[in-house]
């Protein structure tokens, strides 16, 4: 059974998805954008016999609390500040993280913030090095250059409904097989008051994970972390080559390029909750306690 709460971290009404037994390994699962804790339903439901989900909204996403952008700073330091005391209120102290886009940035500052209980990594579609980044992110670095000059021709793409479905489609082969009710849900939420500006500024700030990555780097490569990677070939954003890349850093990191998208666990659900069962058993067993 999934169980659906909101917990106050910081002033800050979090929502949080949570299945599975508490005695279980703990799997953190952070989401990417425009998305929330709702992208996870298919493996809270697949692996919550074995395995304890926890899934938060960040603030500004899914069901948490907005806070005013003039009060309230929208950028990944920040966001990881509030999930981190999020982790703390429900007393994970070990557990292995399941990054999605947005939740690499996040996550990468959890594990350096607190390595001792980072049993394992996998990563989703979430980029830390620049083998990721394509040819879509050239107009991106300019918004980050120059935002002024650039930030209503963002505005325009970055909210638009072909972006938010390409999101979801990518470069698929196969586009009639993507349930719309997941773009036209995220284009709703991106039209919510304030959205607009908070997703700017976060995505603004997006260029200091960028610049980051030679640390993550580093951690991975010092820490030797269990990694998993499952990567969806059709993403529009990021390159497929990023998968491999992980590898440099963690040598026996597992890499499977699924036929998906950049929201792959929407393409094969089993798939990846097959993967991951398997990877967690390996790397953690079914019997440790958070």
């Amino acid at each position: 059974m999934t169980t659906y709460r909101t917990v106050d971290v910081q002033g800050i009404g979090i929502f949080y998805r949570e299945a599975g037994p508490a005695s279980a390994p703990t799997i953190l699962l952070l989401h990417g954008f425009p998305s929330s804790s709702r992208m996870w339903e298919p493996l809270l439901a697949r692996l919550g016999d074995a395995f304890h989900l926890i899934a938060p909204d960040y603030p500004g996403f899914g069901h948490s609390d907005t806070p005013d952008p003039a009060a309230f700073a929208y950028t990944f330091d920040h966001l990881a500040e509030v999930i981190d005391a999020f982790t703390a209120k429900l007393g994970l102290t070990r557990y292995a993280l399941f990054m999605q886009d947005y939740g690499g940035p996040i996550g990468f500052r959890l594990a350096l913030a607190h390595p001792d209980r980072i049993q394992a990594l996998i990563v989703q579609n979430a980029v830390a090095h620049e083998d990721g980044l394509g040819p879509l992110w050239e107009t991106r670095r300019q918004f980050w250059a120059h935002r002024a000059e650039h930030e209503t021709k963002l505005r325009e793409n970055f909210f638009s409904p072909a972006a938010t479905r390409l999101r979801h489609v990518g470069i698929s082969p196969a586009p009639e097989r993507y349930n719309p009710d997941h773009w036209t849900d995220e284009l709703a939420f991106l039209q919510r008051p304030g959205q607009a500006d908070i997703q700017a500024d976060l995505f603004f700030d997006y260029q200091n994970n960028v610049a980051a990555y030679p640390v993550w780097q580093k951690w991975l490569q010092s820490h030797q972390p269990p990694v998993l990677v499952t990567w969806g070939r059709y993403d529009p954003s990021f390159e497929a080559a990023e998968a491999e890349a992980y590898k440099r850093d963690v040598p026996s990191a597992e890499v499977h390029l699924l036929d998906g998208g950049h929201f792959a666990l929407e393409d094969q659900p089993d798939q990846i909750a097959d993967i991951t069962r398997d990877f967690i058993n390996r790397v953690l067993g079914g019997s440790q306690k958070k």
